[in-house]
């Protein structure tokens, strides 16, 4: 066990199961709650904080690909005209049509 997680004062999963609605309380109001067994965390219950959920999901959002993947050339060429007209058309779902 590391000695960060000997200095914390953590609750026994036990009790955090009969005592949840208490440590939540306590978390709203800006208390960090650690859960563990045998003395050593395991979770954290904090307050719900909108605007930071939202910047890491921003984060998370906008440029997440950059990087993992490459285009092969001309990938945003015009289509073929016979697939253009085929998304105008019923052919091939006439049983389909109405």
């Amino acid at each position: 066990m590391s000695r960060l997680a000997e200095r914390i004062d953590t609750v026994p999963i036990h009790e955090a199961k009969s005592s949840l609605s208490k440590l939540v309380k306590r978390a709203a109001v800006g208390e960090t709650i650690y859960i563990g067994a045998y003395g050593k965390p395991q979770a954290v219950i904090t307050a719900f904080n909108p605007a930071k959920m939202r910047a890491e999901l921003r984060k998370q959002a906008f440029g997440c690909m950059k990087g993992k993947m490459e285009l092969p050339e001309g990938w945003d060429a015009p289509l073929p005209d016979d697939i253009i007209e085929s998304f105008y058309s019923m052919k091939g779902f006439e049983e389909f049509a109405q």
